[in-house]
């Protein structure tokens, strides 16, 4: 269990796999953002449980309000993904959450970047990433396929030196 000030994150169990499986099967769960997703039972569960480390995101009480997931992308890069519920939206879960994915991460292997692709429209993602220490990097153009059209995404990242620093902000007061 990694615990955080509002959210714990707590590896995903089988019995876990149907309550991602509605979500996932959920256009409003998925949100404006991303498809929704038809996977088989078994294949969620290789996902969840194997291929992927998989974390359900819960309230201080339990109750669980979404996911987050890193996989490997190369010898010492990861990607990770996310969700929260819609009506818990807005209150700072995510950022913790990935917050504390990226400790876990950085803490647990041998890596050098995190990464994370979100729709250039999706500013609620890029506002949780980049309060979690996160650099947009680029523009990836038409590398996202969603609801019948191509769509742009931006690339976020954050490197093993650039972890647990201080964000220095720009600009004039």
């Amino acid at each position: 269990m990694l615990e955080g000030k509002k959210v714990n994150l707590r590896a995903a169990a089988k019995d876990d796999v149907s309550l991602i499986a509605r979500w996932w099967s959920n256009a409003e769960y998925m949100g404006e953002h991303q498809d929704v997703m038809t996977i088989s039972r078994e294949e969620l569960e290789k996902v969840m449980l194997e291929r992927t480390t998989f974390f359900i995101i819960q309230k201080k009480d339990g109750t669980r309000i979404g996911h987050i997931g890193g996989w490997m992308h190369g010898p010492k890069m990861m990607e990770i993904g996310y969700a929260v519920k819609p009506d818990e939206r807005r209150k700072g879960f995510g950022t913790e959450a990935i917050r504390l994915t990226v400790d876990n991460f950085f803490r647990t292997r041998d890596i050098g970047r995190i990464q994370a692709p979100t729709d250039t429209k999706n500013t609620a993602s890029q506002r949780a990433l980049e309060e979690a220490g996160f650099t947009k990097e680029c523009t990836m153009r038409k590398s996202w396929y969603v609801r019948g059209e191509y769509r742009d995404q931006y690339l976020y990242r954050i490197l093993r030196e650039d972890w647990g620093k201080p964000k220095v902000l720009t600009g004039t007061v």
